[in-house]
């Protein structure tokens, strides 16, 4: 009697087992496929850190649904100094002080009931480079793990340099030395002040601005970022990214 129950029991658990090796099976791919992917994103953010990205998928989706894209990738050091400045004040003028979150643009967004952006430049590079646009939370979750890992592997010069390289300024338009091309004429490196001031001020919605041609709110907005940028040089705030 007591060997059949020994049996039973047995025969029990074996079937208790059958059943959870499946789930164990699921678990462990799962934490294949999860390790792998963070080993890749660490990768990637790596090669970045050095290696031009050469394109994005915003960038590849306009680029099939428009047939091309105006692209082409400029050094830093290409760059008027200025526009570097403007593209900070207006987005993000914390930027040299913080690790990728702005936490008192956080706090400010949430009192206005959300109506007001606290995406800092980290987060957007992240976003364009690594990630689509969109707001999801899968994507949001994404950007919110990948951007210290950015801040820590890419200096804050980097940042601005990728974000300045890949931006949309209009429609098919990425990167700054095609915008200069675009609206003015000009090289980035001679791009003056207010030049500078109005490529700035049409972002984050360029397709419903016009740097060349613009409304009462963009010239306003060109006369604070102009403001603004001088301010950021004298304080300081513009140091981690100057040269």
């Amino acid at each position: 009697m007591a060997k059949a129950v020994k049996t039973k029991k047995l025969k029990t658990n074996s079937k208790s087992k059958a059943r959870r090796a499946p789930f164990k099976w699921l678990l462990w791919q799962g934490s294949r496929v999860l390790c792998a992917g963070f080993v890749l994103v660490i990768a990637l953010i790596l090669l970045f850190s050095a290696v031009n990205p050469p394109t994005t998928i915003y960038m590849s989706h306009e680029s099939r649904r428009l047939g091309s894209v105006d692209h082409e990738w400029v050094s830093i050091e290409e760059i008027a100094p200025v526009m570097a400045r403007s593209v900070v004040a207006a987005e993000d003028a914390n930027f040299c002080q913080h690790w990728g979150f702005d936490l008192k643009a956080i706090k400010v967004a949430i009192a206005a009931g959300g109506h007001t952006g606290a995406s800092t430049i980290s987060q957007q590079t992240v976003k364009n480079v690594f990630l689509w646009h969109g707001r999801n939370f899968t994507r949001k979750g994404m950007e919110a793990l990948m951007t210290p890992l950015v801040e820590a592997f890419w200096s804050k010069r980097r940042i601005v340099e990728v974000y300045l390289n890949i931006a949309e300024f209009d429609e098919g338009i990425f990167g700054v030395k095609a915008a200069a091309r675009h609206y003015f004429g000009v090289k980035p490196e001679v791009l003056s002040a207010r030049q500078a001031a109005r490529l700035a001020a049409i972002l984050p919605s360029p397709q419903t601005r016009s740097a060349s041609k613009p409304s009462n709110s963009v010239r306003k907005r060109t006369h604070q970022i102009i403001d603004g940028a001088a301010t950021i040089r004298a304080d300081g705030r513009s140091a981690c990214f100057e040269s």
